[in-house]
């Protein structure tokens, strides 16, 4: 029981000296000046409202253009995957090309592992449709013979409902005897897709011009900042604060520029999607399409917000690295 004891109060003694150690006493001095230094940033932002609104309404607006214009690029790229998965391949047989063969022909097709369906359309039937949706039955009547040719409707599988996929499925259907004629219109959707290509590459040459737009505000904005505090920074240096020491407010003041914008740049992408959806809605009821602009969501808005804090981060230390050398405690006796 006694040993039990001592082991008890030998091991809250232990915990004790580990606790008042140097190692975990410089630890816990680092972190509390983080948070000194994080929340006397954020202050001093709070002190001029207006300055500090400006500055993250113009990195809002920089960083929300790029990521309105890759919200519409995915939502097309979805509505042109859709298309995409909807070909089918029609195949007109030669017109000497009797039942039986058109039979046989469907079965060859449907033998292929990239095709999921094959529907036969006998020209008797394709007459009859043709008579029954045209209104041209009595004109039709005039004709010593039936002139529309036997009919494969060919659906390709997913894996092969792509441009190249199809265009290899064509190629295939094409080389069977019997065949007269393969049509699929895929042209339009190698255009559309060519378009979002280049599309994509003007938004991302976009986006790193805006960033370093971005940067070079925030680069700006610190540069102020540095100067505006030239004799706080010149008395640290005196008493013998470090580089890291001097610099750690001034990258806390970009994160939190970057905060901001970042804010702001996703309060500005939800209210243009707000204000578009409606009209875009209608839009697409009447061309019986599923296109909708998608939002960034819950992981694109903290991307958006890691990625303007990073870039405020970045503008500060390029400013701080650039000025802070500049600023040495013989400027003093300088002046």
């Amino acid at each position: 029981m006694g040993s039990d004891s001592r082991q008890k109060t030998d091991h809250r003694r232990g915990a004790a000296n580990r606790a008042k150690s140097p190692l975990n006493a410089q630890a816990r001095s680092y972190l509390d000046h983080h948070r000194k230094v994080a929340r006397d940033s954020a202050r001093r932002l709070w002190r001029t409202p207006v300055a500090s609104l400006m500055t993250w309404a113009v990195m809002g607006v920089a960083l929300a253009l790029p990521l309105a214009l890759l919200l519409l690029l995915n939502s097309l790229q979805g509505v042109s995957a859709g298309w995409e998965s909807s070909a089918r391949i029609t195949a007109y047989l030669a017109m000497d090309v009797s039942l039986e063969q058109a039979r046989a022909a469907a079965e060859e097709v449907d033998t292929d592992g990239r095709v999921f369906s094959v529907q036969l359309v006998e020209r008797d039937q394709a007459l009859a449709e043709f008579r029954a949706s045209s209104g041209l039955s009595d004109a039709l009547d005039f004709l010593d013979e039936n002139p529309l040719p036997h009919t494969l409707l060919i659906t390709p599988q997913d894996s092969a409902r792509s441009a190249e996929g199809v265009r290899a499925l064509v190629a295939f259907v094409e080389g069977m005897d019997g065949i007269d004629r393969v049509q699929v219109d895929l042209g339009w959707l190698q255009r559309l897709n060519a378009m979002t290509d280049i599309l994509a590459r003007a938004v991302w040459a976009l986006a790193l011009l805006l960033g370093g737009a971005v940067i070079l505000v925030i680069g700006n904005t610190v540069r102020l900042a540095i100067e505006n505090r030239r004799d706080e920074i010149l008395v640290a240096k005196l008493v013998g604060g470090t580089d890291a020491f001097v610099r750690r407010p001034f990258l806390y003041t970009g994160a939190w520029f970057g905060l901001g914008g970042g804010v702001v740049a996703w309060l500005l992408i939800q209210m243009s999607l707000w204000w578009l959806n409606g009209p875009i809605e209608r839009l697409a009821g009447l061309y019986r399409s599923e296109f909708a602009l998608q939002g960034p969501g819950f992981d694109g808005a903290m991307a958006l917000i890691i990625i303007a804090m990073l870039l405020g981060w970045l503008g500060a230390w390029l400013a701080v690295k650039r000025h802070l050398d500049d600023i040495e405690p013989g400027d003093i006796a300088g002046g």
